[in-house]
């Protein structure tokens, strides 16, 4: 009889090893084998093992198409107690034909329980390509179990839909936590929780007494760009550079014209101009910029122990002086209807009046960067993204596996943050301004208006005009990625697909894309996402765009959280007083009023100093460690994708050494590889 070595490599991690017993069936084109124990002497499938097996099938099956492994408890279970049913993490299988090279066969899956696993060998395969039946029936009888698994829910009406699953127990192991990771998750936020209980802060439901008592919290955990703030919050130029380079910066936009309901002046502004110009000219010269939070208009708000909060919808008009000078704000109007209720403050104004006209956008920030930019574009649809991609691709198809990295534990935290940040009576709904209420009507309304363009990073910055502002780092580094990642995807796309034609062919891609468009953007036309892919260069765009924003774009507002909010007024999460209706009011005392009550406060910092920082179990932008492609030339993309990742973070490091509060958030080796926190 013929015999196979069989190499079989368990995953490092703790509780990866089995004491559960390992057969399997080879199938090929001409029959497959019975179940093929694989037993020698002494522990087997212990973690980070790789161990040699031989077996030796009845009979001959042909070329070998797939690998069946069996997964069944010990003889004697009872005497392992709980390790009897204990779940296993398969790396990889190699098997070595009596002739021929070894065929790898990718795992990197947990199996829990009793049962059976169906392997591939690891070229990728585009679903035309298959030619042999039983590698057909193998695709769609994969996809249709992991439909079955996976499925989807409306959690709230007018959002994207998500994962039905209600806790994070609920979960299967492939989608689950690390142990490690999730033993980090609560160490964090438990130990600052306990400093803050100590201190009596969670628990005072009134006003700060005074800036200087808040420096109190802002001892919690000092970084570099938290003293920054707490230095430089009130300062012009630090205000709008967080426009550019802070928590939200994806709103700013060139202003060739005025909008209507913002009545701003030649003479309102013409202090910060100077001589020799008017408003007009620097509209016409394009060197002025808007911030409108239109969007915040009429939005409901909460109610934080017992007090009903406030919100504004301002819009900011900001010039950027000629040559390096930084970017100024010039005028500020809280309400979206000009009149006698709704002055425009400008940096002439009493500084107290100014001071709380800029807090005042600086909630706003705090409402659409949490709402949308974050929980809606970087954690919601990508959700949907992961979730599609389980339901409509099968492990061998190339696009699974470049995109598999790029999900990784975004299940998890989307589940915890529906248990535990956005579920009533949790974070939100008790310590911000809008509350979960508030949330959901700004998530419905960005659904209606949400593009495709604003997902794609060229194409954001060229619809707002912001190509050339100066010490805009966050456009410089997320171009500079966006290039990195598009070219090796436009790689990756080279090998597998031949032509546009071999993309409209690929039914699987198309379902792909069709969920995507029908779960994450609800079948909305006018959102501008495909509904089908027709080219390559399409293809590559779209995918890009996946791996973008489940890797850069969520390290970009996300990284950051803690460095704005940890100094309160520099990012208040809720106002407690209305938006001023009138200049020569403001006082420092009701300054500190209107700013959120302490518990509050304190809640979100504690939250957001938790989403700020990966808890362990990282994997950097590019690191790959599971190896589901196994041909030489995606390696070879792979590696060269590296590199100019490398490349790009040594340029960025060079460039921060000279700026008095680096830019970070897009520095490669610090974003994740996914929506992991």
């Amino acid at each position: 009889m013929a015999k196979y070595r069989v190499r079989v490599s368990t995953g490092e991690g703790f509780g990866a090893g089995t004491w559960d017993k390992m057969s399997v069936t080879i199938v090929g084109t001409q029959g497959e084998t019975p179940p093929l124990r694989l037993d020698h002497l002494g522990i087997e499938f212990t973690a980070g093992a790789e161990e040699d097996f031989e077996v030796k099938p009845p009979q001959d099956v042909g070329q070998v198409l797939l690998l069946r492994v069996h997964k069944a408890p010990p003889a004697l279970p009872l005497l392992l107690g709980p390790l009897a049913a204990d779940a296993w993490f398969c790396r990889w299988f190699q098997l070595t034909p009596p002739r021929g090279a070894p065929l790898r066969f990718p795992c990197y899956q947990w199996l829990e329980g009793a049962g059976t696993l169906v392997l591939r060998e690891g070229a990728a395969k585009v679903s035309w390509a298959d030619h042999h039946h039983k590698l057909q029936q193998q695709r769609q009888e994969e996809i249709q179990a992991r439909q079955e698994m996976y499925s989807w829910k409306t959690y709230n009406p007018g959002w994207p839909h998500c994962l039905d699953e209600e806790t994070v127990k609920d979960l299967d192991l492939n989608i689950k936590y690390s142990v490690a990771k999730n033993a980090n998750f609560y160490l964090r936020g438990g130990s600052a929780f306990a400093e803050l209980k100590i201190k009596g802060l969670l628990d005072r439901k009134g006003s700060w007494k005074s800036l200087s008592e808040m420096k109190r919290v802002f001892s919690f955990r000092k970084t570099p760009a938290v003293e920054y703030v707490f230095e430089h919050w009130q300062e012009d130029t630090f205000f709008a550079s967080q426009f550019l380079n802070g928590l939200n910066p994806v709103l700013i936009r060139r202003c060739h014209r005025l909008p209507e309901n913002f009545p701003v002046t030649n003479a309102m502004v013409a202090p910060v101009l100077g001589p020799g110009t008017s408003l007009q000219a620097e509209l016409e010269r394009g060197s002025l910029f808007l911030v409108d939070h239109g969007i915040l208009s009429g939005v409901r708000t909460n109610v934080i122990n017992g007090r009903p909060q406030f919100s504004a919808a301002p819009m900011t008009l900001l010039y950027q002086r000629p040559g390096p000078g930084p970017l100024l704000p010039l005028a500020i109007q809280l309400s979206q209807t000009p009149g006698p209720d709704s002055p425009i403050f400008l940096p002439s104004d009493d500084k107290w009046d100014w001071l709380l006209a800029k807090t005042w956008v600086r909630n706003a920030e705090f409402s659409v960067h949490e709402a949308l930019t974050h929980l809606l574009q970087a954690h919601l649809l990508p959700e949907v993204f992961t979730l599609a991609t389980l339901r409509q691709l099968p492990h061998c198809h190339p696009l699974f596996k470049l995109l598999i990295p790029h999900t990784r534990y975004t299940l998890h935290i989307n589940t915890l943050a529906r248990e535990l940040l956005i579920a009533p009576k949790q974070v939100v709904d008790r310590s911000t301004g809008l509350g979960i209420g508030g949330f959901s009507e700004l998530i419905q309304r960005n659904m209606e208006q949400l593009n495709y363009s604003v997902l794609c990073l060229p194409e954001d910055i060229r619809a707002r005009g912001v190509e050339d502002i100066p010490g805009y780092y966050y456009r410089d580094d997320g171009m500079q990625i966006w290039g990195a990642v598009e070219r090796f995807v436009s790689e990756i796309i080279s090998i597998y697909y031949p032509s546009d034609v071999s993309v409209r062919d690929d039914n699987e891609l198309q379902a792909w894309v069709w969920e995507i468009f029908s779960k994450g953007f609800l079948g909305r036309e006018s959102s501008g996402l495909p509904s089908s892919l027709e080219t390559r260069e399409a293809l590559v765009q779209y995918v890009t765009m996946v791996i973008f924003n489940c890797s850069a774009k969520h390290s970009a507002i996300s990284a950051g959280q803690f460095d704005s909010c940890a100094w309160v007024p520099n990012l208040p999460p809720s106002m407690q007083l209305p938006p001023p209706t009138s200049k020569g009011q403001a006082r420092p005392e009701g300054f500190i009023a209107t700013l959120p009550p302490v518990n509050a406060s304190c809640d979100v910092i504690i939250t957001l100093w938790l989403l700020s920082k990966e808890p362990g179990d990282r994997r950097p932008l590019g690191t790959y460690p599971d190896e589901h492609f196994t041909e030489e030339a995606p390696r070879q993309s792979i590696a060269a994708f590296q590199s100019r990742l490398a490349q790009i973070s040594q340029d960025i490091r060079a460039r921060n050494q000279g700026l008095a509060l680096p830019y970070t958030y897009l520095d490669p080796p610090l974003i994740e590889n996914s929506i992991s926190i």
